[in-house]
């Protein structure tokens, strides 16, 4: 929606029109069955490991605490824009205020930064009970684990805030439309009307950079765990190796799509769309699937609850009164 501004030619947009990820209703129907599915399973997946590790005893471990504030992140960061993708699949016009636009925007990247440095924090804490299993439970104690986990979710809050900072001053006069299902800073910053060059070089220093700068980190971090216990017992390798590689194809799958996107943001190109599905739907999807299905103390922690439940159940129904 374009407003005219009183006692000018000027105009002010109001709305963006999302233009979506296909207008074929057949394409419309598969999309919205298999978003549906991914996003339920997901948010349940997720769901699940939060409830299993905060409710068993047995997984009160700084590993576990960890993977349950990933959980907890993965759920936010499909529910901050899938719900409404799903929405709007078979509206025929996609809108969304500038203000909702930028509310989004920010949650998006207060997700996406928290889960970088969570994950950074993951492969430290993977190290140290590798590398220095007798310090490991000293050093990684739960303290420490909530001082981490909260600097994590600060560095995300200063990470969204310093790339909206100068976003919501932009002066929007038209066009109003964006080629995508969600908003976000690459595509919205070139609807504004003035020369948004170094606006776009701050959001390829800010999230590219730092995007690619964490991806590299995390596997040279990887690659050092695994030589060091080469160079200590050749036998451990395979175990360091099976431990990491869950954490490795998490890693691939969450910066792979953000490098492409963030680290040249002056190419927006329509394959973009598509590759942040991977970042809202596939990846928190796939984390509990990754994180459960390779991990035996999980799968028998759920089995605990779920026999719990059973139990529970039978007392409920059993019970006259």
């Amino acid at each position: 929606m374009i407003e005219t501004v009183a006692g000018g030619n000027d105009s002010v947009v109001s709305e963006i029109v999302l233009v979506g990820l296909t207008h074929s209703l057949e394409m419309q129907l598969v999309l919205f069955l298999a978003f549906s599915v991914f996003y339920t399973a997901g948010v349940l997946g997720n769901l699940l490991i939060v409830l299993t590790v905060t409710s068993d005893s047995h997984l009160h471990s700084p590993m576990y605490f960890l993977l349950a504030n990933l959980s907890f992140i993965d759920m936010w960061v499909s529910s901050i824009t899938v719900p409404k993708m799903i929405s709007d699949l078979f509206k025929e016009k996609k809108i969304i205020s500038i203000k909702a636009c930028i509310t989004q925007m920010f949650f998006i990247h207060v997700t996406g930064g928290t889960e970088m440095v969570l994950l950074i924090v993951m492969a430290l804490d993977r190290y140290i009970a590798i590398c220095r299993p007798l310090h490991y439970l000293t050093i990684m104690n739960f303290r420490t684990c909530v001082i981490l986990s909260v600097a994590a979710w600060t560095i995300g809050i200063i990470h969204s805030v310093i790339q909206l900072a100068f976003v919501v001053k932009l002066p929007f006069c038209g066009p109003n439309e964006v080629d995508s299902f969600y908003c976000d800073i690459p595509r919205f910053i070139k609807l504004a009307c003035t020369v948004t060059y170094r606006m776009e070089l701050m959001v390829a220093a800010n999230s590219g950079f730092i995007s690619l700068g964490t991806f590299i980190i995390l596997m040279i971090s990887y690659i050092f765990i695994l030589v060091t216990v080469w160079q200590h017992s050749s036998g451990g390798l395979s175990k360091a190796l099976s431990t990491l590689s869950a954490h490795i194809t998490v890693v691939v799958l969450f910066f792979g799509p953000c490098i492409f996107v963030y680290s040249w943001p002056f190419l927006t190109v329509p394959i973009d769309k598509f590759l942040a599905i991977f970042d809202v739907i596939i990846t928190p999807f796939l984390n509990p699937v990754i994180y459960t299905l390779r991990n035996k103390e999980m799968k028998v922690a759920m089995r605990r609850i779920f026999s719990q439940l059973l139990c529970f159940q039978k007392f409920v129904l059993s019970d006259p009164n």
